[in-house]
């Protein structure tokens, strides 16, 4: 069922979510909810979507990677892997953070240059309760990482004004620098 997205000002969104105990129909069905939620946004298109933004306080999220959508449960990070082997230690040399201009279904059409991670390693569930260690990069790791927070009760502007980035809105077609406070 497709589900309405709390939008920044809700106070739910500031609240830490529970770990799920069991994957059971209960879960599965949010999940739904989740992916049905997600496939409909097109202005702008989501490519993740957490139980938070659904006002559901658990501790799943999914995303899009690659051309299918993963369920993740009870996330923890295991490693954020700054040093890596051949293409990705050269990369590492020059960038350990990937700065790409982040936004969030919560705060439709407002963006920000946030660094985060370049490379993640993660432990969890997938929609079967599997449990799962994976490690992502570039934009799927920024991706982990800002549904991660939402878990957390952290939206991106918050760490937009930990690091002292600035924060744009797409109106238009034009990009407009507002101000936080």
């Amino acid at each position: 069922m497709i589900r309405p997205i709390l939008q920044a000002t809700d106070p739910q969104l500031r609240q830490k979510s529970k770990s799920v105990v069991k994957v059971d129909k209960k879960i599965s069905s949010i999940i739904t909810d989740l992916k049905d939620t997600l496939v409909v946004q097109k202005d702008p298109e989501g490519v993740g979507l957490a139980a938070p933004q659904i006002g559901k306080k658990l501790r799943v999220f999914i995303m899009k990677l690659g051309g299918t959508t993963i369920t993740v449960i009870n996330p923890k990070i295991l490693q954020v892997i700054n040093k890596g082997k051949g293409v990705a230690k050269k990369i590492e040399r020059k960038q350990k953070k990937s700065k790409i201009l982040e936004g969030c279904l919560s705060l439709p059409h407002y963006y920000g240059p946030l660094k985060r991670a370049k490379f993640i390693k993660i432990k969890y569930l997938d929609g079967n309760g599997q449990e799962q260690i994976s490690s992502f990069s570039d934009f799927d790791a920024q991706i982990i990482q800002h549904e991660i927070d939402h878990l957390e009760g952290i939206l991106f502007i918050d760490k937009l004004l930990e690091q002292k980035k600035p924060l744009y809105e797409y109106v238009n077609g034009e990009w407009e620098r507002v101000e936080l406070i």
